[in-house]
């Protein structure tokens, strides 16, 4: 069995205000196109499938569009819910969809697999939604744990359990096939192998060594997201999910491999400048007779790429500067000493998608131990203001045309103060 691995969508997110819906299309279409070129049986989506619980109705255009050109292709499509997807919204006419293809699974309830046929049989792809613990509580009497790993070790079990049981029936019924007339068994006819099986889960998984993948940084390729891990407790081993050829896993932005059946693939699109180096892409995978799996990493188009920028004004603006920039996201880090009037403007005017503008002086000038407050303190307005503009200009206090507007400002108050 051959497919691809992919994760969080985030059908509806914006970059930093702006619309990324064109540019996803894009990268879901490319999605569909390996499917067909590489014949793949199925397409995984480990959760957050959507940015929101509550998308837009535009954002179920766009899921309806990839899921019609990957069905295109003949491949089964499998998604499971993760923690920024409405789990009854994601699955709303899920049983209607299951019938041409498209596999839903995003109901905690709900952990029966897909079986996917292939040359030697098939494999069960078990799709687990993003689990709640308390909702766990609710639904099994027998689960009393509170943690992410209680809940998915939980489920995995139960997962192991129906593949333990499929095994039994399946060797009672090769028994039966291959009795003799006389009731017989006959030499060697039992079936001994277990069903291969896939697990697809979202959560924030740590690796064999026990390490959970890369904190949030500006630089480190892991998107902002929504803490589920509550200081670690939530923290999922990735020996959770022994037994399976493969565990799918979303909710890590870039793609990390925590063992070697083990990976995320991390999302198909950039959604911040903190991935600005991490590649996109999808794992596509080969499950054969025997269970193993062999991976191959494939990228996908990048639409738009995001940038950093840093230096003066007047280093960005240079002629033939930064030409590669011009059509990607940038965020800009400008060292002047004193942030230029109308930066903002003046930098879009060569980078139309500059999107943030962060100023860090090369040289900060020393304002001492003395807090702001203490600083002004019994001083004339004259002063105040001298220190204010010296303070809040790295250094750089007041013109001499700047004196004289607020000295005039100063004088007309004073004088409209004394005529009352």
């Amino acid at each position: 069995m051959r497919f691809l691995h992919t994760s969080d969508w985030h059908i509806g997110r914006t970059f930093h205000g702006h619309s990324t819906d064109e540019h996803l299309r894009t990268v879901l279409r490319a999605i569909a196109d390996t499917a067909r070129e590489r014949d793949v049986d199925a397409v995984i989506v480990a959760g957050d499938v959507f940015d929101s619980s509550t998308p837009k109705a535009e954002a179920f255009t766009i899921l309806a569009e990839a899921l019609k050109n990957i069905r295109a292709t003949g491949a089964h499509v499998i998604l499971t819910s993760g923690n920024h997807d409405g789990p009854a919204r994601l699955a709303h006419n899920a049983a209607f969809a299951s019938a041409g293809g498209v596999h839903i699974r995003a109901d905690h309830t709900d952990l029966s697999p897909v079986a996917v046929a292939d040359a030697h049989g098939e494999v069960l792809v078990y799709g687990i939604p993003y689990l709640h613990p308390e909702f766990m509580r609710s639904a099994y009497t027998d689960f009393t744990g509170s943690t992410h790993q209680d809940a998915l070790a939980f489920a995995v079990d139960q997962v192991r359990a129906d593949v333990a049981l499929r095994a039994d029936v399946a060797l009672r019924a090769d028994v039966a096939l291959r009795a003799d007339a006389a009731g017989r068994v006959a030499s060697g006819s039992a079936h001994s192998g277990s069903p291969r099986y896939i697990v697809a889960a979202h959560c924030f998984a740590a690796s064999v060594g026990g390490e959970a993948p890369p904190e949030t940084t500006e630089d480190s390729g892991r998107a902002e997201e929504r803490d589920i891990t509550r200081g670690g407790l939530n923290l999922v081993a990735a020996s959770t999910f022994d037994g399976a050829a493969y565990a799918a896993l979303g909710h890590i932005h870039s793609r990390q491999v925590l063992a070697d059946t083990v990976r995320y693939s991390g999302a198909p699109l950039r959604f911040s400048f903190g991935e600005r180096s991490s590649a996109k892409g999808m794992w596509l995978v080969d499950i054969d007779g025997n269970g193993s799996a062999q991976t191959e990493w494939i990228d996908l188009p990048t639409p738009r790429a995001a940038v950093r920028l840093e230096g003066t004004l007047a280093e960005l603006m240079g002629d033939g500067t930064h030409e590669d920039a011009r059509e990607a996201w940038v965020e800009v880090v400008l060292t002047d000493d004193q942030l230029p009037r109308d930066a903002m403007r003046t930098i879009q005017e060569r980078f139309p998608h500059a999107v943030t503008l962060t100023h860090r002086p090369s040289n900060v000038h020393d304002h001492g131990e003395q807090d702001y407050a203490a600083r002004v303190e019994g001083k004339s307005d004259v002063e105040v203001f001298e220190e204010f503009l010296t303070y809040v200009r790295n250094g750089a206090g007041p013109s001499e045309p700047e004196r004289e507007l607020f000295n005039g400002a100063l004088d007309a108050l004073e004088r409209t103060e004394a005529s009352q």
